[in-house]
């Protein structure tokens, strides 16, 4: 990989062309390395300039293999290639994570600057959440790409990418949401497996994606003020027009509630 002085992407000039130069790159190394090396970058966002978007969003590796959500394999947590297949769903949920941080950096112009900075700051979490779980796959014998995965995340970008008010209700308020419900199960499963490199894995991600779900309840507030909407109502309907998926219980009424969830939302579901 060239070094990064050496890298076009460090000759651009604003913030939100360079995560769109990385949302871009293929390989999950070079990715991982463009990202970190942002986190240190001091870079103004340019929330007016517009940019034309590329062909072959999101880049992405060859592997691995994307079927449809129903026929991913369930495997027992009883075994290592169980537990392993667990990983690699959470690894390929952080790493399309890794996009779609990106993806609301570059894409979405006239924002306050606050919002490129808090959504280039999730896109460095997501990437060290991607690699913690990568070592623990390497850890099993596995890698990133040797399990199918389905493509769920993205499609709903997909669906939301020309308002930001969409992306911002459907993506980090919903799906990513469901990750706040879903981390307590999955970890006590993990631990009850005797896995508990792997369950100490969870608590940091559930820790951290409770500050990324804050961020979306933030910036999707801001615009439902902006444009004097009723969040809560403006919500449904944004779920009924793209197809979000219906939210199922349990839920961490806790975590959602400390990611700025409001007793009128929390009552809705």
């Amino acid at each position: 990989m060239p070094g990064p002085d050496s890298c076009p992407l460090f000759t651009m000039t604003s913030l939100r062309q360079q995560c769109l130069a990385a949302l871009g790159t293929c390989d999950p190394n070079d990715k991982l390395a463009l990202v970190a090396t942002l986190a240190s970058a001091n870079i103004a966002p340019d929330p007016a300039v517009p940019l034309a978007e590329p062909a072959g969003l999101p880049g992405r590796p060859p592997r691995p293999l994307m079927v449809a959500p129903k026929d991913v394999p369930q495997r027992s947590l009883g075994t290592k290639e169980g537990r392993a297949a667990l990983l690699h769903a959470l690894a390929h949920i952080e790493f399309n994570a890794i996009n779609l941080a990106l993806d609301a950096v570059w894409r979405f112009t006239d924002m306050p600057e606050a919002f490129y900075l808090d959504w280039h700051r999730v896109a460095v979490e997501e990437a060290y959440h991607f690699r913690l779980l990568r070592d623990r796959l390497a850890a099993l014998g596995y890698a990133y790409g040797d399990f199918p995965a389905h493509n769920g995340l993205w499609e709903m970008a997909e669906k939301t990418k020309d308002d930001v008010l969409a992306r911002l209700a459907l993506v980090p308020r919903t799906l990513e949401a469901r990750g706040l419900d879903a981390s307590p199960p999955i970890r006590a499963k993990l631990a009850g497996a005797g896995d508990v490199e792997s369950a100490a894995i969870l608590d940091i991600i559930l820790r951290d994606e409770i500050g990324h779900v804050a961020i979306g309840n933030r910036w999707y507030r801001f615009v439902c003020q902006q444009r004097a909407m009723d969040p809560v109502q403006t919500y449904a309907t944004l779920a009924q027009l793209h197809g979000a998926p219906r939210l199922r219980g349990p839920f961490n009424v806790d975590a959602r509630r400390a990611a700025g969830f409001e007793q009128a939302e929390l009552d809705a579901l």
